[in-house]
């Protein structure tokens, strides 16, 4: 993007429902844009790309977006090693996989769905709300996240998508 500084993008918060600027280089996260950035184009990128989300039941929905859920397993190579559930996650990433297949098989078996086993599961604080996302279009999500969630069909979840955040389950709701 031409307004912000080489290697910086703007990503959308899924907690705060709010854009953030992130730097995968640095790793580096920040609420407000970096020195060096061209606010005046800035602001009109945000005006076209970034606005109030659509309602919860698809009412408004802008066109190219699709709705989400997802069960987060972080390990302690995250961009966050942290959530809801751990001040400090220290299991390997391969760890983390293993946690996820397991919560892949119960999802896959019927025995309990996604949206209700992230509940409790999921290290992000979408769990509250069944790992809910809401409605995102392309470039709101992590490359590798939304890659996933896009090659999906409503109703399908993805297998084990790993991003900077940790392993993913995805299942596309609308």
């Amino acid at each position: 993007m031409v307004c912000l500084p080489f290697s910086w993008e703007v990503r959308h918060s899924n907690s705060k429902n709010l854009p953030y600027y992130f730097n995968p280089a640095t790793k580096e996260s920040r609420w407000e844009p970096p020195a060096d950035t061209d606010t005046e184009k800035l602001k009109l990128y945000m005006a076209h790309h970034h606005t109030p989300a659509a309602n919860a039941d698809g009412a408004g929905q802008a066109e190219g977006k699709i709705r989400c859920s997802h069960l987060l397993v972080k390990h302690r190579d995250s961009r966050r090693p942290s959530s809801w559930r751990e001040a400090e996650i220290t299991r390997s990433k391969e760890e983390a996989i293993e946690i996820l297949k397991g919560h892949e098989d119960r999802i896959q078996s019927g025995e309990i769905s996604l949206g209700d086993l992230a509940v409790s599961e999921s290290d992000c604080s979408s769990a509250r709300k069944k790992g809910d996302l809401g409605f995102f279009g392309p470039g709101e999500m992590q490359k590798e996240f939304e890659d996933a969630a896009f090659a999906l069909q409503p109703g399908q979840v993805s297998g084990i998508t790993e991003t900077a955040s940790g392993v993913h389950l995805i299942e596309r709701m609308q």
